[in-house]
């Protein structure tokens, strides 16, 4: 990927996450000639795929499931289903309890409700209405809290639902320990304590995709998504320029507009000489949240869960009980190390056999770390694991970590190893950054904000880099209308034969128990 000799273009776009590369894609297709600049050699941000600890094992840096791949209004409209292969495990997620118990999230809702026994009937109330009005519920969730919604009833329905779940009696619909585990695990993802009305309505999104939708995993890894983009970016005429960082404006081109796929602080640093102090004021009150210690494992063969169930799915929260997990995200909160933590667990390779060699596989795992910490925590996940998964530590021929300073080394949005570029508390999502309607749109000439300190905020949905492109459109360009983003023939793909149940179910590979 290299520049062109232009000196002048209508856009530039500092950064290739997703939401970078989404605002690039709807600028290209609008006919606009586009440039991306990315500090790392290769593109993606926090969808980047790389052999991270042994040759042959593709590890994804930061997101490895994609609940928003399906639901996204931009996905949608790019048709990434379309362009990207994806396999959708028959659960999309599960919580292992003591005594080798498990909950699981199936993406049949009536077989997650047989699961969950006498506690059935209320998971299905709580989430049924949702998961019908799930289109619905991603446009009012994918969108600025100001705006008004499309559907009203199914909006008030979802915030009344939250607002219950992010109270101390977010458990009183249920009379075992099951579904208080699922909910906690899912609402744990924010990184903020609980109960939080912000991690409630997070949580409950995703919930609602679970069943909707289900949790879908790239073949290939998530920087299939990155590459799928860039594709369309370039077919379009844009350029994607890498191992490129952008200390000042003045580096760039001379173009109508600058779109920051960054933390908004560094958007606010870059453009200081044309944004209002007042806005600078602002920016400078939007607060970091926790951080997370990453840890990537290569194994000799899958992980030995207890209970077989938990190969179903491509995520598993070990939190244990609603109790525990909640008792470990406020520990993290108050600046303490939770023990034991709660950790988040992917293992893509049960499903797609390209992330590592035959027989083997890799494990995707975080916990949450207080802002800024650089203590290790690899052997806390291990022993989490090894709770609930005796005999993993045997698995383990390769290891990867970053603490919270080394993600944002990696990543400089992730801000003391905050992967949400900016705690998305309830307060920071109605204004976020600041309070606006159009909140993509930054008071100085032609400057825009994409990144996930943006609303709708974090997550791998691209709804950022569109809206601000979709500002930039109207204010900058003059257009009424924005530019059809869908695939062409040659871009579409056949439809993926991956198993929804993974090969390690087979009773001739099930790990001993």
């Amino acid at each position: 990927m290299t520049a062109s000799s232009a000196n002048r273009l209508d856009a530039v776009v500092i950064g290739s996450g997703p939401n970078g590369l989404s605002a690039a894609v709807t600028l290209a297709r609008a006919g606009l000639s586009v440039r991306v600049y990315e500090r790392n050699p290769t593109v993606g941000g926090g969808i980047r795929t790389e052999e991270l600890t042994l040759p042959g094992f593709r590890h994804d840096i930061c997101s490895a499931v994609h609940p928003l791949a399906f639901a996204s209004g931009f996905f949608r409209r790019f048709g990434l289903d379309k362009r990207v292969r994806f396999a959708v495990p028959s659960a999309s997620y599960g919580n292992p309890l003591e005594g080798g118990r498990v909950a699981m999230a199936y993406l049949d809702l009536e077989r997650t409700v047989d699961g969950l026994g006498v506690d059935g009937p209320a998971w299905r109330a709580l989430l049924e209405p949702l998961v019908r009005q799930a289109d619905a519920v991603a446009q009012f969730t994918g969108s600025e809290l100001l705006q008004v919604p499309r559907h009203p009833l199914v909006a008030a329905r979802f915030g009344l639902t939250a607002l219950g779940l992010g109270s101390p009696l977010w458990d009183v619909p249920f009379r075992t320990e099951a579904p208080g585990a699922l909910l906690a695990g899912v609402f744990a993802h924010t990184t903020l304590p609980l109960p939080s009305v912000a991690g409630a309505a997070a949580g409950l999104t995703l919930a609602t995709y679970a069943h909707a939708r289900g949790w879908p995993i790239p073949i290939g890894g998530s920087q299939a998504i990155a590459d799928a983009m860039v594709a369309d970016i370039e077919a379009h005429g844009g350029e994607v320029v890498t191992d490129t960082p952008v200390e000042s404006l003045a580096e760039l081109p001379d173009s109508r507009v600058v779109v920051f796929d960054t933390h908004v602080k560094t958007a606010a640093r870059l453009g200081e000489d044309r944004l209002p102090a007042g806005y600078l004021a602002k920016v400078a009150r939007f607060r970091d949240g926790n951080g997370v210690f990453k840890a990537d494992f290569a194994l000799s063969g899958p992980v030995p869960w207890t209970n077989p169930e938990l190969y179903e799915t491509g995520t598993v929260h070990l939190g244990g009980s609603r109790a525990e997990t909640a008792r470990a995200e406020r520990d993290v909160a108050a600046g303490r190390q939770s023990d034991p933590p709660y950790v988040l667990v992917s293992q893509p390779s049960l499903f797609d056999p390209t992330r590592a060699p035959a027989g083997k596989h890799v494990l995707w795992t975080y916990t949450h770390v207080p802002h800024g910490s650089t203590e290790d925590r690899t052997e806390a996940i291990i022993r989490r694991i090894e709770q609930f998964a005796p005999g993993f530590r045997e698995l383990i021929i390769g290891t990867a970590t970053m603490n919270a300073v080394q993600m944002e080394q990696h990543n400089p949005n992730y801000i003391g190893g905050d992967i949400s570029a900016g705690a998305p508390d309830f307060g920071q999502l109605v204004a976020r950054p600041v309070l606006s309607p159009d909140p993509w749109r930054m008071p100085g000439r032609g400057l825009y904000l994409a990144s996930a300190s943006v609303a709708p905020g974090p997550g791998v949905h691209g709804l950022g880099g569109y809206y601000a492109a979709r500002s930039a459109l109207r204010h900058e360009f003059g257009a009424s209308r924005m530019p059809d983003l869908a695939p062409s023939a040659d871009q579409l793909i056949a439809p993926a034969s991956t198993p929804l149940i993974p090969d390690a179910l087979r009773p001739s590979t099930l790990p001993e128990q």
